[in-house]
């Protein structure tokens, strides 16, 4: 459309049936979109084969677009997200969204569309709060970058244990979208000094750091090289400092969350009959 960014491509780069195919063939159950939404036809496609489509989104103005195509859910992912995201609060951003999918059904199971909740959640405490503010599961990614079975590498691991609340930012000097990363002085001189750079690459539909790598050639040196590698991480990153097995968290989270949504009862208290 008019308002899409310069920098915006295709990640498919065009084979996006030719992946549906696989991810059908691969026996796939959930099918997630985290960029745009995918075409109608593909979205048909998924359902026939029995697989449910879900989008990620950052903005309410972007739930149309998915209940049109025919979201079965909707990811909504607050700004304290990390990688790609907005900037709405993920305590705006799901009780709106769970608002405007109201009574709209599932194409494929004709149940209600699903929300699921993103960004900031981490333990058993805020998953008990997405489920107060209506959605009906949680996505988590910082959390487990630091767990025994991430695929990170150790140097991601260390950037989010190691990570301050004031240690990220958005930026879209990587990929021209506002990518929540690790702060480093590259980035700080981006942001803080290159502003007027950003803004003239961007519009052009060049990416800022693809361009200052080319530019620099042979000539660049190692720690430019490392800090031109965003370690992407939401804000739990200042709270997430232990590394742990995926089943310890989420026995942790799950068992937590139990004390903590019995604990929300007690807030109610009934009248005592005389």
């Amino acid at each position: 459309g008019g308002s899409a960014r310069k920098t915006n491509y295709d990640y498919t780069k065009g084979k996006l049936d030719e992946l549906v195919t696989i991810i059908i063939d691969s026996g796939a159950k959930l099918f997630v979109s985290a960029v745009g939404v995918p075409p109608k036809h593909v979205v048909e496609r998924l359902h026939k084969a029995g697989v449910l489509y879900m989008n990620m989104i950052g903005h309410p103005k972007h739930v149309k677009k998915c209940i049109d195509v025919g979201a079965d859910m909707i990811c909504a992912q607050g700004g304290e997200g990390g990688g790609h995201t907005g900037d709405v609060p993920t305590t705006i951003l799901i009780p709106t969204v769970v608002e405007m999918v109201k009574g709209i059904k599932s194409p494929m199971t004709g149940e209600q569309v699903q929300v699921v909740a993103a960004g900031g959640l981490f333990n058993g405490q805020s998953l008990a709060a997405a489920m107060m503010l209506g959605a009906s599961a949680v996505w988590i990614g910082t959390r487990f970058v630091l767990c025994e079975e991430a695929g990170a590498p150790k140097a991601h691991q260390e950037a989010v244990r190691t990570s301050g609340f004031d240690d990220n930012v958005r930026t879209i000097i990587f990929t021209g979208r506002p990518l929540r990363v690790r702060k480093n002085p590259y980035i700080e001189n981006w942001e803080e000094n290159r502003q007027a750079e950003i803004k003239e690459l961007t519009a052009k539909g060049t990416i800022p750091v693809e361009h200052d790598l080319e530019r620099m050639g042979d000539d660049i040196d190692d720690d430019t090289m490392d800090n031109a590698r965003p370690f992407l991480m939401g804000k739990a990153a200042a709270v997430v400092n232990e590394k742990k097995s995926a089943k310890a968290i989420i026995d942790e989270m799950v068992s937590d969350a139990v004390t903590w949504l019995n604990k929300g009862q007690s807030c109610i208290m009934s009248k005592s009959k005389l």
